[in-house]
């Protein structure tokens, strides 16, 4: 058969309903290697059974003295041997790219599911648990996915036994028949207190996964603090419960192991001592007695495999589960907040989805289209550079998200309606023409490793060239240090290659790097999150009036604080307790709004009290 290349071009649509279905859904994806992957399996062990028979007939074939019965046999035993060869080079071959194709397909869907619910996702999962299904878990499901082609051959093998045994020998055929289940089932009783215990262990190694990403990512922050001893031993105690739970697992699958050895050892040997007393009474021949031991010890491959599947079921459940608790999450929180559709105010907190056609047409008026948020009463008027200013991080990450089509929800939380572009909600567009209308430039934008070319490299309108782009993010001194650091480059930034996450860059750097990936993009609507927060005073000037310059009759939103920044805005709009409070240009709200003040001079002095004004950016 030849192999599907990877990745796959479409993951599929899983079936979210159960961790059950979502495996079932896996195994039906993969039909033709499933089948496959059974018959060879089936003729594999169906060799194996026969071997026995063949040799046991050449030793009777010696005892009567009969030569042409003894080279029949021979040549059987050799037919049977290059063929079970044969059949496990096929059927090794076709498990594993069972299970390659299986934990590659959960692993584009996990990465499809990040690519669509964006920064919003590490909000509602935390970043270990993603890491931890990503890594472990798909390797476990992808396990799963391939045994169950070679359970199916195991036991159609060992009823095809069963029945050759019980048409030939009767008392010896219901041993066989009845033995295999009883031996199979006495595992059983262990799978609960395993997956209890295995369930635990992966838990508390998804939170040990959350702290050490949360430590590397501040490493440096913590470095400067001193705090790297706390954070040290934060770690070694979690990663200490975790050693503590998987020796509790271990202990459970060893007696399942040690099971699985005993009892079918016992078996082989009752039905052997059963054979030589009818050997020794004259019912059945030293060659029979041969094929009948021969036979029996072969159930043990079956058994063997009865077992695997037991203990890959016990953890492909719990990683399933935790696999379909990140796939059923949706942009709105549909899945995982149990919530009403309509809000107090009777605003809907869910839309129809939008045909094609009107997505497109709302991409192509995008820029000419108002964007409204309802949650805050946030107006942005189309082809101007309108900044908003909060004194709450989290609340404007929140705002940007919504903005952007992605409401932040966090686990729990009910959804909220959608941000309205020309009246559509954003959250009835597809994602791709959600994006494409609306970009939003997080606070903590990632840079991939590559070429400086491939970083900008993105989807784009084809007005702004990245020279414009870097030019208006003011990201000489950062295209310096690409070329210094990289001699290969020839002197060509665009040549330079950039180290993961952008390690080799100040904090400054990458954020003006990231600046101009996006003013490239050139999005009808940009959203802008605090682009400039790591940069000089002087830089951050020059970056202010480029972006002015670059983005005029384009819709662009700052969330900033910073007063360069604010004094290029066309609007400037304040929130408080996540609703706009206060609305003008940047000298208007300084002069006027002590809360503005407060805000944008960081001055805890200035009176808190509300102050009348008119807003000018809210309907």
């Amino acid at each position: 058969m030849p192999l599907v290349p990877l990745p796959l071009p479409d993951p599929g649509s899983p079936d979210l309903s159960s961790p059950l279905a979502f495996l079932r859904w896996l195994q039906r994806t993969q039909r033709r290697g499933q089948m496959l992957a059974t018959l060879w399996s089936l003729l594999e062990l169906g060799c194996m059974a026969a071997l026995p028979v063949a040799v046991g007939r050449g030793v009777q074939a010696v005892v009567d003295g009969d030569t042409r019965g003894l080279l029949t046999a021979g040549g059987l035993a050799l037919l049977l041997s290059a063929g079970q060869a044969v059949m496990t080079v096929l059927l090794h071959r076709q498990v594993v790219w069972n299970w390659i194709q299986a934990a590659s397909q959960v692993r584009q869907l996990m990465a499809r599911q990040a690519s669509s619910l964006g920064a919003g996702l590490s909000r509602r999962i935390a970043t270990g648990e993603i890491v931890a299904v990503s890594s472990g878990d798909v390797e476990k499901i992808g396990w799963y996915v391939e045994l169950t082609a070679r359970l199916y051959g195991a036991v159609l093998a060992w009823l095809g036994v069963s029945i050759a045994v019980l048409c030939w020998q009767p008392g010896l055929g219901l041993a066989v028949l009845l033995g295999v289940p009883v031996l199979a089932a006495a595992v059983w009783p262990l799978l609960g207190p395993f997956e209890r215990r295995y369930s635990e262990q992966r838990a508390l190694g998804g939170k040990a996964s959350a702290l050490a990403a949360d430590t590397v990512a501040g490493l440096r922050v913590l470095r400067g603090i001193g705090g790297e001893e706390l954070f040290l031993r934060r770690y070694r105690a979690a990663s200490q419960k975790v050693r503590g739970a998987a020796v509790r697992t271990a202990r459970t699958w060893a007696v399942m192991q040690a099971q699985e050895v005993l009892l079918p050892g016992l078996f082989i040997i009752g039905v052997t001592w059963y054979g030589a007393r009818l050997a020794l009474d004259g019912s059945i021949g030293v060659g029979e007695l041969i094929s009948v031991y021969g036979a029996t010890v072969f159930l043990a491959a079956p058994l063997r495999v009865l077992g695997e599947a037991a203990h890959a079921w016990s953890v492909a459940r719990v990683s399933a589960g935790r696999a379909v608790r990140v796939l059923a999450l949706t942009r709105d929180g549909a899945a995982d907040a149990a919530a009403a559709d309509t809000t107090a105010d009777g605003a809907s907190t869910t839309a129809e989805a939008l045909p094609a056609e009107a997505a497109a047409e709302l991409v192509r008026r995008a820029g000419r289209s108002d964007l409204h948020d309802p949650v805050s009463g946030l107006t942005v008027r189309a082809g101007r550079l309108t900044a908003v200013v909060c004194g709450d991080p989290d609340v404007a990450g929140e705002l940007a998200a919504r903005l952007g089509g992605q409401p932040a929800l966090g686990e729990g939380e009910r959804p909220a309606p959608a941000a309205r572009l020309g009246g559509v909600a954003l959250d009835a567009v597809p994602l791709a023409a959600a994006r494409a209308a609306v970009l939003v430039h997080d606070k903590e934008p990632v840079l991939l490793s590559g070429t400086l070319a491939d970083l900008l490299d993105v989807p784009r309108s084809g007005r702004v060239d990245p020279a414009a782009a870097l030019a208006a993010a003011r990201a000489q001194d950062a295209l310096d240090a690409l070329v210094d650091g990289w001699p290969e480059s020839g002197g060509d930034p665009m040549a330079a290659r950039i180290t993961e996450r952008g390690r080799s860059l100040s904090g400054g750097q990458r954020q003006r790097l990231a600046l101009a990936r996006s003013l490239v993009a050139d999005p009808p609507v940009l959203v802008l999150d605090e682009p400039t927060s790591a940069v000089d005073a002087h830089t951050e000037s020059r970056i202010a009036t480029g972006l002015r310059e670059l983005r005029a009759g384009r819709t662009t939103v700052v969330f900033a604080t910073s007063p360069l920044l604010l004094d290029q805005a066309d609007t400037v709009l304040l929130l408080q307790h996540g609703r706009v409070a206060a609305g003008g240009t940047h000298r208007e709200l300084m002069a006027t709004d002590p809360r503005y003040r407060a805000v944008v001079t960081r001055d805890e002095s200035e009176p808190a009290s509300p102050v009348p004004s008119t807003v000018g950016g809210t309907e």
